[in-house]
């Protein structure tokens, strides 16, 4: 096959930990050749949706860990499959890359995760579409909703829906005298949208993630364990992944939410889970491949090549 990747720069990867390059290392180890574009170097003209590309080849070494080739100007619809890795966050220029890619789709492209797909499940409030898995929720731009939410919960975390990495999620808890701040900066002074749910004390076990890969999971999390004072488990919070078998619990969520995520276009997902919440549904650059990987052998970028080959 030949497969399209649209990225950050290849520069900027740390290789030792991003599922992006996983992917690219197990879909070289199986014969498919690789190219790549950053979302800027996508174009619409004349009717045709272009991608201005280049071949490349892995190392085996690092820093420099990849050979690139010259760049070229090609049609998307020209490549068997075109994988959007691009990281959140899920900001306009990403919104636009969606609308280009789903112009390739008309054209007969293939791209995982479906444009329209990304487009509809924002990952915070997708869970929505499952409430039968979630904490109390509130998404409102209100103070006075918070407020009064706080006060029925007693125990909170606020968050932005459009941000990554545990990046501004607070937890606030009645007598807090920061949370009038809190809100109105989160909020924009009530004129932005943003999400509470009920503190769940299980983040001290961590914060799972699931990997599904074609409506059907990874048979391991990794648990984002969050560091001393902190209640945030993300890795770029400072957390420590440890992989784990799916718990019982774990697997329930996985087995009704996978066949409608797969139905939906979505190739790969990652589900976070706290104790026996859903969270999140990661749908834009799920990560962790390599974390699960070395910790249990379990060859999850292989198994995505090979989701990825039957779609195709």
């Amino acid at each position: 096959m030949k497969l399209a990747f649209v990225a950050d720069p290849l520069a900027s990867f740390k290789i030792y930990k991003d599922s992006t390059f996983a992917m690219m290392q197990a879909a070289a180890a199986r014969g498919h050749e690789l190219w790549a574009c950053e979302p800027k170097d996508l174009a619409w003209r004349d009717g045709k949706l272009m991608g201005r590309v280049f071949p490349l080849e892995l190392t085996g070494r690092s820093p420099d860990w990849f050979s690139a080739g010259n760049h070229e100007w090609r049609r998307l619809s020209a490549f068997d499959a075109v994988l959007m890795r691009k990281d959140p966050p899920f900001d306009q220029e990403y919104l636009y890359a969606t609308y280009l890619l789903e112009l390739a789709e008309r054209e007969g492209a293939r791209v995982f995760n479906r444009p329209a797909a990304l487009r509809d499940f924002n990952e915070k409030l997708a869970i929505a579409r499952f409430p039968e898995f979630t904490v109390p929720t509130l998404v409102s731009s209100r103070a006075e909703e918070m407020r009064a939410f706080l006060a029925e919960q007693g125990d909170i975390v606020i968050k932005p829906l459009n941000a990554m990495g545990g990046a501004s999620v607070f937890r606030v808890r009645p007598g807090d005298a920061n949370i009038g701040v809190i809100i109105e900066t989160l909020t924009r002074h009530e004129t932005t949208t943003v999400m509470a749910q009920r503190y769940i004390p299980e983040i001290r076990d961590g914060d799972k993630r699931i990997l599904i890969i074609d409506g059907e999971a990874v048979p391991y999390c990794l648990a984002r364990i969050p560091a001393p004072g902190e209640t945030r488990g993300n890795l770029a919070a400072g957390g420590t992944g440890v992989a784990r078998p799916l718990a019982e619990r774990d697997w329930q969520i996985a087995r009704t939410l996978g066949p409608q995520l797969k139905a939906a276009g979505l190739l790969l997902v990652g589900l976070d889970v706290i104790g026996d919440w859903l969270t999140e549904v990661n749908v834009t650059s799920p990560t962790c491949f390599r974390e699960i990987m070395e910790q249990t052998g379990f060859d999850v970028a292989g198994r995505f090549v090979e989701a990825l080959e039957r779609q195709v």
